[in-house]
């Protein structure tokens, strides 16, 4: 399972900054991690930029046992 790091609001959503979750695509992860942590968490999804071991990548990108996707909300400065 590929550990899944969280950050911001979607830490919020999903009440934890980290988590391991199945899949074998990072579409896959989240779409687990969406059921796991539910409808909010989905949601809030649409508006997160994904990365894989710090690069970005899409839902396609295949994931392996010692992968960490991370899910980076957008960030309003001030």
């Amino acid at each position: 399972m590929a550990r899944l790091r969280l950050f911001a609001s979607a830490r919020e959503a999903a009440g934890t900054g980290s988590d391991t979750v199945p899949g074998a695509t990072v579409g896959e992860v989240l779409e687990a991690a969406s059921a796991r942590y539910g409808e909010h968490f989905g949601a809030l999804l649409a508006t997160c930029k994904v990365w894989c071991n710090g690069e970005p990548v899409g839902a396609e990108h295949l994931v392996s046992d010692d992968d960490e996707v991370a899910v980076l909300p957008p960030v309003s400065g001030g």
